[in-house]
């Protein structure tokens, strides 16, 4: 296995001082390490990943320097545009090195939404004519896989990638830095919004942990899956697949239960759902600062005043909840108020550590859910 802080301090000395990417649980300890050892203005944990390709490019147009951008492979998605428009050799040949996490590697168990993902990232990057050097828990030292990438990257004025598989990186223990103890966890809130939802209420839940403490609690209560849309996988689309739902059935409420990481990654979803006035959703910020799915890394949702934003993108209702008493206020209200309404709830960081996953496929949630609408539409 690579020790974090040595591959890091290989990147420096072959010059390379700037990260920045979106946080992947296979590069979680990567991650706290270049958090703990970086400066602030060296490292900028991105809103998204194409975001992070642009930051990249800035950092590389102000200083002639070799940036890092880091990502989950699921995020190839949002680099494809700024890679091939902007960094491309045949744009503006920006040399930059990503390290990418390997999910759904083929061979290796992952969630249903890594699998084909992991399976076409290679020949993705291949199509975008990026080398790769794949990177394994067999080694002890990537220093010379670091400098040849280097090499060609400096050489040829374009990104390189190397390809993280899991537990590649040892551990590395850096202290938390929670700011503000909040009352509720985010699985606490989320039971008590489920407690309070109608019978023909949906819940449009985003990726990570919020989705398997929902079905986890529908589980318990013996309710059944069909009322819940399980977004598994594309972090910060799950407010417009609401909002698509919440066009097209008018006649119920639709409660999209949303991440602060995930609302800042695809932000632009709110001025749509303000200025399309979807007068049934209900949607419901649990924000905790925190990338938590992917080992806790900071957002900046609580240095930002969420509620002014949406005010400003039209929301006919904006509230915030912090305690139980104030959470069961706000969700009446948003029952009594026409939408589309916004409900930040300010919860702790962390999760159970023996929380379940779906026993059912995406699929199947899928088929249940439309079955759902249909049959009391």
């Amino acid at each position: 296995m690579l020790n974090p802080q040595e591959f890091i301090e290989c990147l420096k000395e072959n010059g390379v001082e700037f990260f920045t990417g979106v946080p992947d649980s296979l590069l979680k300890e990567l991650c706290a390490c270049i958090a703990h050892t970086s400066r602030t203005d060296r490292h900028i944990i991105a809103a998204n990943e194409g975001g992070a390709v642009a930051l990249a490019l800035g950092y590389h147009l102000a200083t002639r320097n070799i940036p890092l951008v880091y990502l989950q492979n699921s995020g190839l998605g949002n680099i494809i545009n700024p890679l091939l428009s902007l960094a491309d050799g045949e744009v503006y040949s920006i040399p930059m090195l990503f390290v990418i996490g390997w999910r759904g590697e083929p061979g290796f168990h992952d969630e249903p939404q890594h699998k084909k993902q992991g399976r076409v990232m290679l020949p993705m990057l291949e199509a975008m004519e990026i080398p790769v050097s794949v990177l394994g828990p067999e080694l002890d030292h990537a220093g010379t896989i670091v400098k040849d990438a280097l090499t060609y990257v400096r050489k040829t004025s374009a990104p390189y990638a190397l390809i993280i598989k899991q537990h590649t990186f040892g551990p590395f223990v850096s202290p938390r830095t929670e700011k503000t103890e909040f009352p509720l966890t985010r699985e606490e809130a989320i039971q008590q919004v489920i407690d309070a939802l109608e019978q023909r209420d949906v819940v449009i839940s985003t990726t990570g942990m919020p989705s398997r403490e929902v079905y986890e609690y529908r589980s318990k209560r013996g309710d059944g899956h069909h009322r819940d849309f399980l977004t598994v996988g594309g972090m910060g689309h799950a407010s417009q697949i609401a909002l698509g739902i919440a066009l097209q059935r008018p006649e119920r409420s639709v409660y999209c239960l949303d991440g602060d990481g995930a609302l800042l990654m695809h932000m632009g979803a709110l001025a749509l759902n303000g200025t399309l006035k979807p007068r049934n959703l209900k949607h419901i910020i649990l924000n905790n600062g925190a990338h938590d799915s992917v080992g806790g890394q900071p957002t900046v949702a609580r240095d930002v005043d969420i509620l002014g934003i949406a005010r400003a993108a039209a929301y006919e209702q904006v509230l915030r909840a912090q305690t139980k008493q104030e959470l069961q206020s706000c969700l009446e209200d948003m029952k009594r108020s026409l939408g589309p309404s916004l409900l930040e709830i300010c919860v702790r960081r962390g999760a159970r550590k023996d929380l379940g996953r779906p026993a059912t496929t995406p699929v199947q949630n899928k088929n249940d859910f439309m079955e759902f609408i249909e049959r009391n539409g």
